[in-house]
């Protein structure tokens, strides 16, 4: 049956730890989370990548949780709210939030090493006398509009907003972290450790001077989250299949209206990709090739979540056709051509990007052929003798016109 590669370069607007690629085909033949020659990276509202590569991989092992379940755990946790939360992350130089859901089972499963954890904490840093570090709590579900600011799409979702190292002035925001750690209370609290061991004392103080510019302009909004590049190539088979990117995570739930698979292609194409030089001799001899190579290129399909627009999944119709150039002696170059239709749809389920492709079974073939020397002579010997032709129809013309002429001259003299 064979093989072919599918090469692809997409910006999705939804988070890359959680983001799955998933390849099916009609022959039951079914891969998830690709990630051997797929390459993803987080990347800001301008599609600009924000860090490494995010080497995702396989789960071995699920997140460690508190084996026994305390419900006495008591409230450790500052339970934040849309009114207090940017004064409180102002004066604290660590500030690691837990947004979470009531509903959400892995939220409940983290709540007691959480409480436990945010105790151990406060004990250690007191927030009148340290500081230095603060845990606190969202509940999601009451406060719709901070998490839905600050993009939270899964729960529990845990974020480190650090004060002043890294303060936007253009957008006068905190970028945030993200941990994916362990959640049993002995983990949490190594990492709070690990947070605050570098911070001084002296950043406390900073963080509760108040040096902004009362005559500025009020700051602007934060920008829209980014999401995630996912760039590189997956072998599929030669039958019709689908490549699914969608959000997976075996500890965490999703919030499917919050979800936005809207989407940038850069580049997405069959087979080997030919770099730029190869297109441009190509079409020197044929102008019209790779008029379909790269059909999605550039394409952008957004949809908004707040807009009504909830659980919308981006679906994409691909036929492709295999296109071969040959010589006399070699193949120069061979290409696969699609055609693109695109639709958004509404989904009950978790909302995906996805990509439907059936490969054509015609193929096109485009070959050299060379002429005897018997037929050069003879479309030569064709064109000179259309040339006599051609002479001579012009000169009965010219001849018959004079000649009518001249007896139009004679008539008038009698």
């Amino acid at each position: 049956m064979g093989t072919s590669c599918g090469l692809i370069s997409i910006s999705v607007f939804q988070h890359c730890l959680v983001s799955s690629h998933l390849l099916m085909s009609v022959m039951s033949w079914e891969r998830l989370n690709i990630t051997k020659t797929v390459r993803k990276y987080s990347i800001d509202s301008h599609l600009n990548p924000t860090g490494f590569e995010f080497l995702s991989g396989p789960i071995l092992d699920a997140i460690k949780h508190d084996e026994e379940i305390d419900e006495e755990h008591g409230e450790g946790a500052v339970s934040l709210y849309g009114r207090n939360f940017d004064r409180i992350a102002k004066q604290h130089p660590i500030l690691v939030v837990n947004f979470f859901a009531p509903w959400c089972y892995w939220s409940n499963r983290l709540k007691p090493s959480w409480e436990k954890a945010a105790k151990i904490i406060r004990d250690r840093y007191d927030p009148e006398m340290d500081g230095r570090i603060l845990l606190a709590k969202v509940d999601c579900t009451e406060e719709v509009d901070l998490c839905r600011r600050h993009h939270i799409q899964g729960y529990p979702s845990i974020r480190i907003f650090r004060k002043g190292s890294d303060l936007r002035d253009e957008h006068g925001h905190h970028e945030h972290e993200s941990y994916y750690g362990d959640r049993d209370t002995e983990s949490l609290v190594q990492t709070m450790e690990t947070l605050v061991a570098p911070v001084s004392l002296e950043s406390k103080r900073l963080a509760l001077e108040d040096k902004s510019d009362k005559t500025k302009d009020p700051k602007r909004p934060a920008p829209s989250a980014g999401g995630c590049r996912v760039e590189g190539f997956v072998r599929v088979k030669k039958v019709p299949g689908n490549l699914v990117i969608s959000a997976r995570s075996p500890s965490h739930s999703f919030d499917f209206s919050q979800m936005n698979m809207s989407h940038v292609i850069s580049h997405f194409s069959f087979g080997k990709k030919i770099n730029p030089r190869e297109r441009s001799d190509v079409k020197r001899l044929l102008p019209y090739l790779f008029r379909s190579y790269d059909r999605l290129s550039g394409l952008s399909y957004i949809s908004n979540p707040s807009d009504s627009n909830e659980n919308v999944t981006i679906e994409h119709y691909l036929q492709v056709v295999k296109t071969e150039v040959m010589t006399r002696s070699y193949k120069i170059v061979e290409e696969y051509e699609y055609t693109a239709h695109s639709s958004l749809a509404h989904s009950l389920d978790i909302p995906v990007a996805k990509f439907h492709f059936e490969l054509s079974p015609m193929q096109v073939v485009i070959t050299e052929n060379s002429k005897s020397f018997s037929h050069f002579v003879t479309n030569v010997c064709a064109i000179i003798g259309g040339v006599f032709t051609v002479a001579g129809i012009l000169d009965a013309i010219l001849h018959n016109t004079m000649r009518l002429m001249k007896k139009v001259e004679l008539g008038k003299n009698f």
